[in-house]
């Protein structure tokens, strides 16, 4: 069986570091430090993921790449007479992860577009990288669209609006846990907040 061009993309992006040379990831690393924040491309980074996600090559539909600072949520300690495990240090995450914080910040950098979804292309020692999709919910490619015209307000759906905002995107399923099935996510369904944070 012929395997195309998107499987061979695929595979390369599964492990970058082996299979991109270091030179080439550090170039362009510096490269796109130097760049904007929210910064438009022509085309994606990574093809299969965007057409996986949704992309097309069409009017409407725009490329923003992106960065987000990395690194955990690390506290200084407390010293007010309590027990380790009380001290507020270890096991603090963020209730978003930076991919959600960046779909969020493009959303709002680019108020007339509509998050469509978004995925990772690299990330350095101070930064994650991410390109986000999105696309233009008036104009009349998109909305005449048989797929990408299911987000479109003009077409009768008003339940996309600010999508990346309440985790209607692929991240935003993931984070709230939406992608488990089975023992153990009965409590996620429809919202975390629905079941009183349970699901949590």
């Amino acid at each position: 069986m012929a395997k195309g061009l998107h499987h061979y993309v695929r595979e390369t992006w599964k492990k970058p570091k082996e299979a991109l040379p270091h030179m080439f990831r550090q170039t362009r690393m510096a490269q796109w430090r130097r760049e904007p924040v929210n910064c438009r491309i022509e085309r994606p980074t990574r093809l299969d993921a965007a057409r996986r996600l949704g992309y097309k090559a069409k009017q409407g539909v725009v490329l923003i790449r992106t960065r987000v600072r990395r690194g955990g949520l690390r506290k200084g300690k407390i010293h007010m007479k309590r027990k380790p495990s009380k001290a507020g240090i270890s096991k603090i995450t963020m209730a978003k992860n930076t991919q959600r914080i960046a779909e969020e910040r493009v959303g709002r950098h680019f108020p007339n577009l509509e998050v469509l979804n978004s995925y990772w292309v690299g990330e350095d020692g101070k930064h994650k990288f991410f390109e986000v999709i999105m696309i233009d919910t008036h104009h009349p490619a998109i909305i005449n669209d048989k797929q990408l015209g299911v987000f479109c307000q003009a077409n009768g759906n008003m339940s996309h609006r600010g999508r990346a905002y309440r985790g209607k995107t692929s991240a935003g399923k993931r984070g709230r846990g939406l992608f488990n099935k089975g023992k153990g996510a009965e409590k996620l369904r429809p919202s975390l907040k629905a079941n009183l944070n349970r699901g949590k």
